[in-house]
């Protein structure tokens, strides 16, 4: 009990360092997509850290894995380069039991990996996704930022407001550049704006105290027009935009639904958790290393390993969606790689050994024949 504690703690500590590390990356390169998006008035700056906190599961059902996996190599590692574990197979604790030990680690990380899979994740996205709804239902003139030219209705429109009178609500010093029904441009300025609904025509800013010109100068044409008040349609807030995402549907609801991205999905889900078991079979006997190859010496193989692993997930996730297969495919690849693993367990004299002479392999012929007759 004391071994499992002792090795269990080593694997927690990194797998909780590893993802610590991995999610401040994940979280950092969003924080910096949700800032510009509050920066173009996309979303509203109050919102940037509860979207990144609704978002932060999403990342850990797939970070949680790897945090375990790379934890399990470097933790382990380490053991194995100041010869930790040659005292502990002295003692009688063989490499079948080793693997043992990792799976308490590897049971509590995936608990952890199947509520937030299953429960916490799916709510996550509905929250954020209600809020991006809720900010692509703002009107024109809450978009508004003032002191900065914005384009709107898709380019047809642009607007300026110096300044936001924050007692009442109401824009000062407006510019409108658009076109009228000719096709000719249509510029307003006006002193103030504010936002009125008509009952029967709807919403409307109106411009106060300023002038219309129509055309362009120096052609017969060109008017310029002063008026005390000027109103502009602004479009309908589509208030209360239903979430269809299926990432954002509860579990519960997914099992009633029987459309190929709802089967994905839920098998997607479910497979999570057995992911991180997989991968901690997968990584305890790639941790195995000799001390004089160093810490480092099986990390870059084990990470492609588990790109490749988690690369075929997602493109299977995409086939299924798309209806080319079933979701027996997917646990197919969980199948393959549980028999990676236990040919890893089973044969890892025959691994270790080949591992060992891939270095001499890439030797040209000249020089290895030099290293042997020098041994």
């Amino acid at each position: 009990m004391i071994i499992f504690r002792y090795l269990s703690r080593e694997v927690l500590l990194s797998t909780t360092a590893v993802t610590a590390v991995l999610l401040l990356i994940i979280t950092s390169a969003r924080l910096i997509k949700y800032l510009t998006d509050a920066a173009t008035g996309k979303l509203d700056a109050d919102f940037v850290l509860l979207v990144l906190a609704y978002r932060i599961p999403g990342f850990l059902e797939l970070l949680l894995p790897l945090g375990l996996f790379l934890g399990i190599l470097l933790g382990f590692g380490r053991l194995y380069l100041e010869s930790e574990m040659v005292v502990l197979r002295a003692c009688g604790v063989s490499h079948k039991r080793l693997v043992l030990y990792a799976l308490g680690p590897a049971l509590l990380v995936s608990l952890l990996v199947a509520a937030i899979s299953l429960v916490i994740s799916p709510w996550g996205v509905g929250q954020a996704k209600q809020i991006f709804a809720q900010q692509e239902a703002r009107s024109e003139l809450e978009l508004l930022t003032p002191g900065r030219f914005q384009s709107q209705d898709k380019g047809a429109r642009v607007t300026y407001a110096q300044r936001l009178n924050t007692d009442n609500g109401t824009l000062e010093q407006v510019f409108i550049a658009q076109q009228n029904e000719k096709g000719q441009p249509l510029l307003l300025f006006a002193k103030g704006a504010e936002q009125r609904i008509v009952e029967g025509q709807g919403r409307f800013l109106v411009l106060e105290d300023g002038y219309r010109f129509d055309g362009v100068p120096g052609r017969a044409d060109y008017s310029a027009t002063y008026f005390g008040e000027y109103g502009v349609k602004l479009p309908e807030a589509e208030a209360g935009l239903a979430i269809n995402e299926i990432e954002a549907k509860p579990t519960a609801e997914i099992l009633h639904d029987n459309s190929p991205r709802a089967r994905a999905q839920m098998h997607w889900r479910l497979s999570l958790p057995v992911l991180a078991f997989i991968v901690t079979l997968i990584a305890v006997p790639l941790s195995r290393t000799n001390p004089r190859q160093g810490r480092f010496a099986k990390l870059i193989p084990s990470i492609i390993i588990y790109l490749l692993y988690v690369t075929l997930l997602t493109a299977t996730r995409s086939a299924i969606e798309d209806g080319k297969t079933g979701a027996w495919s997917l646990w197919a690849i969980h199948l393959g790689f549980l028999m990676l693993a236990a040919n890893l367990i089973f044969a890892d004299r025959f691994w270790e050994s080949l591992f060992n002479k891939l270095p001499a392999l890439r030797l040209p012929g000249r020089l290895r024949k030099v290293k042997e007759g020098g041994a």
